[in-house]
């Protein structure tokens, strides 16, 4: 792959998004290699947690490469934003294997619709968070009018799309965008220590939970429902067995 590097360490995988000289912006290319490192570790059973990254010091990721579609359509707009949702967003967003964010300084625009679509965030302490899509005379096209109210309410989120401003990771931090900020020296191991308190658990379970969160967010599904299914289906497996006897007879449970 020509912009992301996938290493694989105890279970954890590391995604690293490889444009420094870009800020890590995505371009078509480096969305169809996000795409299909998703799906080919999600298909992994020896990778338990996947966290995504961004290579240097300054970006996460600074954005969308405005160069490949300043000259698009109204059709060829909607597809861009289409294709993207559906081959990458929605794939971090709803992977059996956990994803976590760990954004290592600027998350602009589609960079911080990828942040979101991951499971949760941990931040730098340099990290600057913003949609600017609308400076540009477009809308966040690949998620991000959905997902940013979600993590910090309506009202927030409409200040932030309007203004097109950037806050800190710290103010990220107090609305909810991000679940922890840590120094840049100290980011990755942070997010790995996270992963392996992750790892601890059952996989199967984590799956169901997964699913069924999201299902909260899905017009026209009723996530108790989903939950009630999800958690009956749990009974079925190996691991309750595991967990239950490791609780019952006082160990830990071997996942």
């Amino acid at each position: 792959m020509n912009n992301i590097i996938v290493d694989i360490e105890n279970k954890i995988a590391t995604i690293t998004i490889n444009r420094p000289n870009k800020l890590n912006a995505l371009n078509k290319e480096t969305i169809e290699e996000l795409g299909t490192a998703f799906s080919e570790l999600e298909e992994n059973e020896d990778v338990r947690v996947i966290v995504m990254t961004g290579s240097g010091e300054k970006a996460f990721v600074a954005g969308a490469d405005i160069s490949e579609f300043a000259d698009f359509d109204e059709l060829e707009g909607k597809k861009l934003a289409g294709k993207g949702q559906n081959d990458l967003f929605d794939v971090i967003e709803n992977c059996s294997t956990p994803v976590i964010a760990a954004v290592n300084g600027f998350a602009l625009g589609g960079g911080l619709e990828l942040a979101m679509a991951a499971h949760f965030r941990v931040a730098s302490d340099n990290a600057r968070l913003g949609l600017p899509e609308t400076s540009l005379g477009v809308i966040p096209g690949y998620g991000g009018t959905q997902r940013l109210p979600q993590l910090v309410g309506k009202g927030r989120a409409m200040e932030m799309v309007m203004t097109a401003g950037m806050i800190d990771a710290h103010q990220g931090l107090t609305y909810g965008l991000v679940n922890h900020v840590v120094s840049q020296e100290e980011l990755l191991d942070f997010t790995y220590s996270i992963a392996k308190k992750i790892m601890r658990n059952s996989p199967m379970a984590i799956a169901a939970a997964i699913d069924a969160i999201n299902a909260g967010f899905v017009d026209g599904t009723d996530g108790y429902q989903v939950e009630i299914d999800n958690f009956g289906s749990c009974f079925g497996t190996d691991e309750f067995v595991e967990g239950t006897t490791a609780f019952l007879e006082k160990r830990k449970a071997e996942f």
